[in-house]
This record gives structure tokens, sequence and C-alpha cells, in this order.
């Protein structure tokens, strides 16, 4: 099974927190690459698609809910 169709089982609210810790994540990558200390910078490629995906998917549910 692929991430997307194990990100629409889940809650709003199981996707709202999973949002919030993944802008986290992106801050901090950014602040690592900004100082020189990131290893991988194609992880900050990977993070921002999630973001978009986790988005994505809580426009579709919270339109389907109103």
């Amino acid at each position: 099974m692929n991430k997307t169709e194990e990100l629409r089982k889940l809650s709003l609210k199981e996707l709202d927190m999973q949002l919030e810790d993944a802008l986290l994540e992106m801050s901090n990558l950014r602040i690592q690459h900004s100082t020189r200390q990131l290893d991988n910078p194609l992880r900050i490629k990977r993070v921002r698609r999630d973001i978009a995906r986790l988005k994505t998917i809580i426009n579709e549910k919270s339109q389907v809910n109103a």
C-alpha cells in the first residue's frame, strides 16, 4: 500500500497533527541547510512533497464534510 492510501484512511485530526510535524521538520531542515549541516538535501524535497500531499488530502476531506 502506498503512502497516499494510508493517509486517506486517517482522520482530519491525525492529518493535522502529521502536517504540523512535517512543517516543523521542514523548518529544521531549512535551518540545517542554511548552516551547511544537512547531510541529505533531497530530504527537503521529500518533506515538501509530503506537506503538499497532506494539504491536498485535508482539503479533500474538508470539502466532503462541508
